[in-house]
């Protein structure tokens, strides 16, 4: 970046690794050093927690807020109902109002171990689109609002090229969504002052949408800024484990693994994970992402218990810390460890050890299971799993039996 930042959020965004793209960085600069000012992000409500693909743009809004600046987390319960087609390969399944509340009530408590909420100048505030989109009259809309909408410039972005041009259906209903959350922008400049739209890339298309559609209806000068959408350094999405997505809310996935999630960060990705989810100046986040070898380790062990602090509090890390510690090095058990526990009935006539492994979620399918077992990654106890068919009856679960699927992954089954 060859310009230089004045405001200390421009600044952090860039010497950190948030900054993609931003419609105008100089006017934007020249806003944030002038006083206080709103910007937001809006969440889906599709699941009942955000996960670890959400997080770095929750760390823009808590950098924006330590700056001085007034964060806004949107809930899209209304937008929730159409469903964003951005990069998708087919529609997202339509919930019902019930589950979109829920999903919002999970969804906010995260928002609140990162951002300060209240009634000062830069608290954050949580809104609601479905407060102005649910009341609106579609007549009125579609002459205010969608005459202002070219079709063949939205079938020109990215998000919907991408989608026709693999002859893939993209529903009318979807096709809505980018005029929503446009209009969404107009709402919140207007409600709240908010000069500024944040989101991952892939919402590029939207943001501009939203900054066109406000100054030709309300004369708004406002602004978009986009954070990258991140890979791990092995191609793999952020946010994605073996076992599926790793969750923020700890009821959705214990601390402990998602303590072992940061601590497998690939070596290569360590310093870049270091600028990015947690709050260790840069100079710590270079030097600790430049070691090699054994000494690697001890600055994924720092970047695990930074990010754990932040999601899950300074004593889930201590303990998800030392429960690593006692597995690994002492060969213990751990008392942080997820747990299955299975019920009397559910051990009449015994359990096949390859179907624990499903039950526990080690493996996704007993053919799963059987392929484990079988290249010798199964280990119940610390010992290696041979048969498949082995029978694990309930006086087998008179104590905690450990089960671990290669070196990293691990689950206590017990009985009630």
């Amino acid at each position: 970046m060859t310009y230089t930042p004045k405001s200390d959020f421009i600044r952090i965004m860039a010497e950190r690794g948030f900054l993609a793209d931003c419609t105008d960085l100089q006017g934007l600069d020249e806003a944030l050093i002038k006083g206080v000012v709103p910007a937001y992000i809006g969440y889906d409500a599709t699941a009942k927690s955000l996960h670890v693909g959400h997080l770095l743009n929750i760390m823009v809004l808590r950098w924006f807020q330590k700056t001085g600046h007034k964060p806004i987390t949107l809930m899209g319960g209304g937008t929730t109902k159409v469903g964003d087609p951005s990069f998708r390969s087919e529609e997202r399944p339509l919930l019902d109002a019930a589950a979109i509340d829920s999903n919002i009530n999970g969804m906010q408590q995260v928002f609140a171990k990162y951002l300060a909420y209240g009634d000062g100048p830069n608290d954050a505030i949580m809104l609601n689109n479905a407060e102005w989109l649910d009341g609106l009259n579609y007549l009125d809309f579609l002459r205010d609002v969608g005459r202002h909408f070219s079709v063949n410039r939205m079938l020109s972005f990215e998000s919907v090229k991408s989608r026709l041009d693999r002859e893939q259906s993209l529903s009318f209903l979807e096709f809505n969504y980018m005029i929503l959350q446009a209009y969404d922008f107009v709402e919140i400049y207007r409600r709240h002052g908010c000069l500024l739209q944040m989101g991952g890339s892939d919402q590029w298309g939207n943001i501009v949408n939203g900054i066109d559609l406000a100054r030709r209806i309300a004369d708004a000068e406002i602004f978009g800024l986009t954070t990258p959408l991140l890979t791990t350094s092995d191609g793999r999405k952020m946010g994605k484990s073996q076992g599926g997505a790793v969750w923020l809310n700890a009821d959705m996935l214990s601390p402990y693994e998602f303590w072992q999630f940061w601590r497998n960060t690939t070596d290569a990705d360590v310093g870049r994970f270091l600028k990015l989810y947690t709050e260790l100046p840069v100079e710590d986040c270079d030097r600790l992402g430049a070691l090699e070898g054994a000494e690697i380790n001890a600055a994924k062990i720092i970047l695990a218990n930074e990010v754990t602090t932040l999601c899950h509090g300074f004593e889930a890390a201590q303990a998800a810390e030392a429960t690593a510690r006692e597995v690994f090095e002492k060969g213990g058990t751990g008392e942080e460890l997820p747990t299955l526990t299975l019920s009397a009935s559910e051990l009449t006539d015994g359990i096949s050890i390859s179907q624990l492994f499903v039950r526990a979620g080690l493996a996704k399918s007993g053919k799963d299971a059987k392929r484990l077992i079988a290249e010798g990654g199964a280990r119940a106890n610390d010992i290696p799993v041979t048969d498949a068919g082995q029978m694990i009856q309930a006086d087998d679960l008179s104590a905690p039996l450990k089960l671990t699927a290669g070196k990293k992954r691990h689950v206590l089954v017990t009985r009630d």
